[in-house]
């Protein structure tokens, strides 16, 4: 496996969540840096033969947005 996508949200409680697709890999962060080292950690520790880990991780961050058209 060369790349890993993860997906990024905003947690309702604060702070940001990631899921792996395709591997079952989830991890949190306060903020988003602290969510980037959580994100490697989670990966290291998944992928314990590291010839097998993914040398690329993206991340898309999904922010949910409501707008109203009532007036």
């Amino acid at each position: 496996m060369n790349e890993l996508i993860f997906l990024i949200e905003d947690a309702p409680e604060g702070g940001f969540t990631a899921k792996a697709l395709g591997e079952c890999i989830y991890t949190e962060g306060d903020t988003l840096d602290d969510l980037k080292t959580q994100i490697k950690d989670a990966v290291i520790c998944h992928f314990e033969d590291e010839s097998k880990r993914p040398k690329i991780l993206r991340l898309h961050h999904v922010k949910e947005e409501i707008l109203s058209l009532a007036s």
